[in-house]
């Protein structure tokens, strides 16, 4: 395979300390690379280094004579003018577009579109542009379900290379060959996709625990036989002792973050109740119906997942369901113990020119207090951070605020609308296991397919028309339909339960299908816990403990299953 880009030995200074440092990495035809790391990391000034629009402080970066490198960026810039004349005309390029949902905009000015519109668009132009390696920044941002199968599609059968950073992880482990990570300065190259990435940091992290044991045990062995066997009357045996306590006093490799992100709240008692919307239509002014007799309830504990194709209404459906709409007709009903609390997309809903202490602080109380900076911490905001007014945050760092915002309103219903947009992996993976053990109702719209399975238990789909229904066998089954293009239940329904319980499986799914086994009896358990301190009738509480104790049998038996599939 030609190569495309070398860099060598390349050095990257950021405000405050390395970005990355003694890089050297070869790009070829064919390389399909996944850039990692947590936010501030330096992925994005990478691709721009890569792309040659930044240069490095040190070292060197050669490119192939005559190389053409498109670089789609997390806000991409177009040429004025309307989408087609952006474009340009095309079998090909009308292809893209219908796939991307933008066919119907080809006549729209750029300057009209939307940030969504614009990253579809964008990705239509660099594929059907004649390029050699392609640099793109969180490509799946603002994309649905169905678009980003067909963006996995054209990186597959993109003939150059392909540089992507992405939190996608399943995007990266269907189409990457090599992994990249960035962990506090240090560049880690892995072959193979995600999967082979966490192997490789397990790895990694035992070995730094092995390590640090072994320098300690060797620090104390050398001091206790200096302090025994040599009276260190001498320079030379003193130097020695102090050389074993400065060994032992070293401490490890700072962390990339201080501590871990706690998202351990509180919530009031969510009763049998929740949310009811029955025979639900919803049009904006006079237009056509954007929702079409929508019925669904949501019970205590439930994970739901939303998802269909952009302009859909899934965003509608969630304002309807917290009420911050009124249906055109029907009915939605909540209970009388519902806290609900929303993480929008798009809209941060705060006041961008207030500090993180003061929007944390609220109205009412008294910015920096020792409980709020406690809280703050929690979420990573310390230091000059907190003084920080919204609008100079990163993207990553004011979604992690929104987060920050809408926990602290102790909700017991929570919904999460494109949660994992601008947030890194590592951030990620905490949420997912905060909503693991929450014990309340989650109702989530999202396009990350890893997030979305492990997350949530029911799944509907908003179909073009308006209606929604739901999808027997979850967020897998829905990509098993949509993948093979088959529509009828029936064949799903088998699909699905071959998915879930062939012997052949892979492994992986067969853990992952266990892990949310598990967790959806440990909530059962906690929720009939909390019943039957709840209920005075001895023999409603009779009745429930019997049922918890079918539930405990269940989860020992889930959780044997699991250490089987483990081992």
């Amino acid at each position: 395979m030609p190569i495309l880009i070398d860099l060598q030995n390349v050095s990257l200074q950021g405000f405050d300390r390395p970005l990355f440092d003694d890089l050297s990495l070869t790009i070829q035809s064919g390389d399909r690379i996944g850039v990692v790391g947590i936010n501030g990391a330096g992925k994005s000034t990478l691709l721009r280094v890569i792309s040659g629009l930044q240069e490095p402080d040190a070292g060197a970066l050669r490119r192939a004579k005559g190389v053409q490198i498109g670089f789609l960026e997390q806000v991409p810039t177009l040429p004025s003018g309307t989408v087609r004349d952006a474009l340009g005309e095309g079998w090909q390029v009308d292809a893209a577009l219908d796939r991307l949902g933008m066919l119907d905009e080809v006549d729209t000015q750029v300057e009209h579109l939307s940030g969504g519109q614009l990253k579809r668009v964008a990705l239509a132009r660099i594929f059907a542009l004649p390029l050699d390696v392609l640099v793109l920044d969180e490509p799946t941002n603002h994309l649905d379900l169905g678009a980003i199968q067909w963006l996995e599609q054209q990186i597959l059968d993109f003939r150059g290379a392909v540089v992507l950073v992405s939190h996608d992880r399943f995007l990266l482990d269907q189409v990457t060959t090599r992994m990249l990570e960035i962990d506090r300065g240090k560049v880690f190259v892995h072959a193979g996709g995600y999967a082979k990435l966490l192997e490789a940091q397990a790895l990694r992290e035992e070995q730094a625990a092995a390590s640090e044991q072994v320098r300690r045990n060797l620090a104390r062995t050398e001091l206790a036989w200096l302090r025994r066997g040599v009276k260190a009357r001498s320079t030379k045996p003193q130097a020695r002792i102090d050389a074993a306590e400065r060994l032992l006093a070293r401490r490890p490799e700072a962390l990339a973050r201080e501590g871990t992100l706690d998202l351990n709240v509180t919530m009031p008692r969510l009763g049998t109740t929740v949310i009811k919307a029955h025979n639900v239509s919803f049009a904006y002014s006079n237009d056509r119906k954007v929702l079409v007799d929508v019925n669904l309830e949501l019970g205590p504990g439930e994970r739901v997942g939303i998802v269909g194709p952009n302009g859909a209404g899934k965003s509608t459906l969630i304002d309807l369901l917290d009420q911050r709409l009124a249906p055109s007709s029907g009915t939605v009903k909540r209970g009388p113990t519902v806290v609900t609390s929303y993480f929008e997309q798009g809209n941060e809903g705060f006041d961008l020119n207030l500090s993180v202490q003061e929007l944390v602080a609220g109205p009412a109380g008294e910015p920096g207090s020792p409980g709020d900076v406690a809280l703050m911490k929690r979420f990573w905001f310390t230091g000059a951070l907190t003084l920080t007014k919204a609008s100079e945050l990163s993207g990553g760092e004011r979604r992690r605020l929104q987060l920050l915002l809408a926990l602290a309103r102790r909700p017991n219903v929570l919904f999460l609308d494109e949660p994992t947009n601008d947030l890194d992996l590592e951030t990620i993976r905490l949420i997912e296991e905060f909503l693991r053990q929450w014990s309340g109702t989650v109702v989530v719209v999202s396009h990350d397919r890893t997030f979305l399975s492990r997350t949530t238990e029911r799944l509907f789909e908003i179909r073009a028309d308006g209606t929604i229904t739901e999808v027997p066998g979850g967020i897998d089954a829905w990509i098993l339909r949509t993948s093979s293009n088959r529509g009828d239940s029936s064949s799903l329904d088998s699909a699905s339960s071959a998915r879930s319980t062939s012997p052949s499986a892979p492994r992986g799914r067969l853990l992952r299908d266990a892990e949310k086994e598990m967790t959806r009896l440990e909530r059962k358990k906690r929720t009939l816990g909390d019943k039957i301190l709840s209920v005075t009738d001895y023999r409603e509480q009779a009745k429930l403990a019997e049922e918890l104790q079918s539930v405990q049998v269940a989860l020992s038996a889930a959780e044997e299953h699991w250490l089987a599939l483990h081992d």
